[in-house]
């Protein structure tokens, strides 16, 4: 019998459509992302991955990027639909919440609509994708894992971000530049210790005020000089010290991180960034060790992407992180 936790109530604003993709035949040795993904939370049992998406680029407008965030969720679904599965799995697609306006409210409104069905999923015990939009994301993300019966009961958080960039802005509005600020006055409310850390920070990306503010936050980083394949035992002890700080992982992936090459379509391409073989490592022993309860992908912009670079490596490390769970 489910408890009421478990019982939370799944809303999202744009129902999910069926996903669609390469058809090799029938049999197991023929599947692919679109024969795994179901719409109906029904058939959906603990342990089966779920998407939902967020449309929103209203904190990339606040924030003074290139908009266009907001046809991420569906790039992603379509990057995804036609890479084949190595066995048999089964996923949710619970659809999207979706800012529409640029209201004094709308943003705020959307990461809360966005916490209530990252709560439901996570208590129903999906391990969640959640598919961005603007970084703004990562707010909604928590405000859904802080209501959870594992942060109730106890568990320590730890959030890690893939990101160029700090984002603890101070701005008078919430937007892609705050979210980790607004989480750590969140987690101070609630008592707890502000656990994050961010590998791939670049510097000229960056202000002493930044630098300074995750400081005074105790966050703990790594630059993306420090961060390529001659530094890999760095980069692996850097993750495996953030494992052991927490019980319950929050991974937010701004694909900002990578180099431009690798992803043109984000609103702000990285000169320099982190190789994508990196990457994908530390997205795999983050979902290997099973703590990861809640990922973000962010900041795909796919009217800025060329021949799909971006979307399909995005696309890859969700693929990577479900499978290193199978």
């Amino acid at each position: 019998m489910r408890t009421h936790q478990e019982a939370r109530h799944l809303r999202t604003d744009v129902p999910a459509t069926p996903w669609t993709g390469r058809d090799d035949g029938p049999g197991d040795e023929n599947l692919r992302w679109h024969n795994a993904v179901h719409l109906d939370p029904e058939r959906a049992a603990p342990g089966d991955v779920a998407f939902v998406g967020f449309r929103s680029d209203e904190g990339v407008r606040r924030n003074k990027g290139r908009q266009g965030a907001a046809n991420g969720p569906d790039a992603l679904r379509r990057a995804l639909a036609s890479m084949a599965l190595p066995k048999p799995l089964r996923a949710l697609d619970a659809g999207d919440i979706e800012v529409t306006g640029d209201g004094e409210d709308a943003l705020e409104a959307g990461q809360r609509r966005l916490g209530r069905a990252v709560a439901a999923l996570v208590d129903r015990g999906h391990p969640v994708m959640v598919l961005g939009g603007g970084h703004e994301v990562a707010y909604g993300s928590y405000c859904g894992l802080e209501q959870t019966r594992a942060l109730r009961e106890g568990g320590r958080l730890g959030v890690l971000n893939l990101d160029a960039h700090f984002d603890l802005r101070d701005d008078i509005r919430p937007s892609s530049g705050t979210p980790f600020l607004q989480i750590a006055q969140d987690e101070k409310r609630h008592g707890r210790e502000f656990n994050y850390w961010v590998l791939g920070i670049s510097q000229p990306s960056n202000t002493q005020r930044l630098f300074h503010t995750a400081d005074a936050l105790g966050v703990r980083h790594l630059p993306d000089t420090e961060c390529g394949l001659p530094d890999l035992a760095r980069t692996e002890r850097f993750v495996v010290d953030f494992l052991a700080s927490c019980d319950v992982v929050h991974l937010s992936i701004d694909l900002d991180v990578l180099p431009a090459a690798v992803a043109p379509g984000v609103s702000a391409p990285a000169a320099y960034g982190v190789p994508m073989d990196v990457v994908e490592r530390v997205c795999h022993r983050v979902a290997a060790s099973g703590k990861l309860a809640v990922c973000d992908i962010a900041e795909l912009n796919p009217e800025f992407d060329v021949d799909q670079r971006t979307a399909r490596a995005g696309a890859r490390l969700i693929h990577r992180m479900v499978t290193a769970r199978m």
